[in-house]
């Protein structure tokens, strides 16, 4: 444990500071706004850094770097459909969106803005979208409570059960307390701590092994066909791994960032930062898998914990080529990238419990401290049963991350896509779109039809179901001059 000590005091400062966030936000949460959107008051630098962080999870520096390295560049078409699809988000959706929830009651939510766009005085379309959520957002909790506990095993050799709750334990401590501004201001540090290691392990890795010519030299002696971006691909496979990038538009953890920004005008600069991060981070991503193929093709004495698990090349490089002081910092990167994504998947479980069931159905009457310290329990309830979820260490948890994804992308990307930009969109054709996504990948996952991402069909029917059941119907006026107002507010502004 000796040589850890370093990486576990270095690990325990992290968490230390994380949790003061935390308490730190708690003096500035007054009321379930600022608890569940922290008063709409990011600027856009914690807006840029915020997204990126809440979006990358530890298959940023986990599961990424292993494919690279296990396959080669081939492994990287994921990265570029992330990349085009995040900027298209940023785009089409950001601003449109923050301006759209404000005209339409003010929403804090996703169900509470579908609720007030459509003028759904049902109820229906709120309960809908916010099962969706809690369903498909406990399995993800579940995936980076069980990433969270692997780091910690590998690193202090614990057991899995009590890495299970030293991972999950702090993210849940500050999210607790400080809710959106403590889940968006650690963000905000955890992205910095995340492209500093993804720009400085490649760079130390290349010097390692002898510079940049030697390197590659080095990779195409281990296996020539490393650098063929359509080695043992096809073209379903490249469209698959692009089609993650339709992911963005429908991700309820992403989207509350566009939500909470402080300004329209904002949103640009943001777009910008955040694209910018992005990049850099994937970019060092591909760059660890990639170079570290030639590290352990030259160093075979130090390869066996990657040739045992590839997931570990990053852990390994860092562990080898750096004092200890500095891995345990890069490897809180690791930490960080899991902390930052479960942090706000579970605030956003709380917010559909707390203001979609709790506040709308239970208590309409209930004051705002009361609704805080409900969207608190909340918190911790999500999180005891993803950690009961993720208790077992055989489970295939890690596996429903995609489908999580497909299923958000799917059931909410062309409902919030297309509700910002057409106004001639109704209720029901909401309703078909969720539907039609929802089913559409629950389907097509289990029969795999041609071996296609569910994402990519699910996505396109729900936008002709919303577009077919939209015609059928009409908006209401009110509808339809809230969208008007909202869009000359956003041009006005942007």
């Amino acid at each position: 444990m000796s040589a850890s000590n370093p990486t576990l005091i270095t690990f325990v400062i992290y968490i230390a500071a994380m949790v003061l966030i935390g308490f730190m936000a708690y003096r500035s949460t007054n009321n379930l706004s600022d608890y569940i959107l922290g008063g709409r008051s990011l600027g856009s630098v914690v807006t840029a850094l915020s997204a990126g962080a809440s979006d990358m999870s530890g298959w940023l520096l986990m599961g990424l770097p292993g494919a690279i390295y296990m396959s080669g560049l081939s492994e990287s078409w994921i990265a570029i459909g992330l990349i085009v699809g995040a900027y298209l988000n940023w785009l089409f959706v950001a601003g449109r969106l923050r301006v759209q929830t404000e005209h339409n009651g003010d929403a804090l939510t996703l169900p509470d803005y579908f609720a007030s766009r459509f003028e759904d005085k049902s109820g229906l379309l709120r309960i809908i979208s916010a099962v969706v959520i809690l369903v498909f957002f406990t399995i993800y909790c579940a995936s980076g409570i069980v990433a969270g506990a692997r780091l910690f095993e590998s690193t202090f050799g614990m057991s899995y059960e009590t890495a299970l709750w030293a991972g999950a334990a702090a993210t849940i401590a500050y999210t607790f307390v400080g809710g959106f501004l403590a889940v968006s201001w650690t963000d905000t540090v955890q992205a910095t701590l995340m492209i500093f290691a993804l720009i400085l392990t490649p760079i130390i890795v290349l010097l390692a092994t002898g510079g940049v010519d030697t390197t590659f030299l080095a990779i195409e002696a281990n296996d020539p066909s490393n650098f063929d971006m359509l080695k043992g691909t096809t073209f379903i496979g490249i469209i698959s791994l692009m089609g993650w990038g339709l992911g963005y538009f429908g991700q309820p953890h992403i989207l509350a960032r566009f939500m909470a920004a402080d300004s329209v005008k904002s949103i640009a600069k943001a777009r910008r930062i955040s694209m910018t991060w992005m990049i850099l981070c994937l970019g060092g991503t591909v760059a660890v898998g990639f170079f570290g193929i030639a590290y352990f093709s030259a160093h075979p004495d130090v390869a066996g914990p990657v040739t045992e698990n590839h997931e570990r090349v990053f852990i390994e490089l860092a562990k080898i080529l750096f004092n200890p002081w500095i891995a345990g910092v890069l490897l809180s990167a690791i930490l960080a990238a899991v902390m930052s994504t479960l942090s706000c998947q579970l605030l956003v479980c709380s917010s559909a419990l707390t203001e979609d069931f709790y506040k709308t159905f239970l208590r309409k009457s209930a004051s705002q401290v009361e609704l805080v310290w409900v969207g608190r329990a909340m918190v911790l309830l999500v999180a005891l049963i993803a950690i009961a979820m993720a208790a077992n260490p055989d489970n295939r948890v890690l596996g429903l991350v995609s489908y999580a994804w497909a299923g958000f992308g799917a059931a909410f990307g062309p409902v919030v896509l297309i509700s910002v930009i057409w106004k001639k969109m109704t209720r029901d054709g909401a309703l078909a779109g969720i539907l039609v996504g929802a089913i559409t990948v629950i389907v097509w996952k289990h029969f795999e039809v041609l071996g296609l991402y569910e994402i990519i069909p699910g996505f396109i029917f729900a936008s002709l179901a919303i577009y077919l059941v939209s015609l059928m119907g009409q908006p209401s006026t009110g509808m339809v001059q809230r969208f008007e107002a909202a869009e000359k507010d956003f041009h006005l502004n942007k």
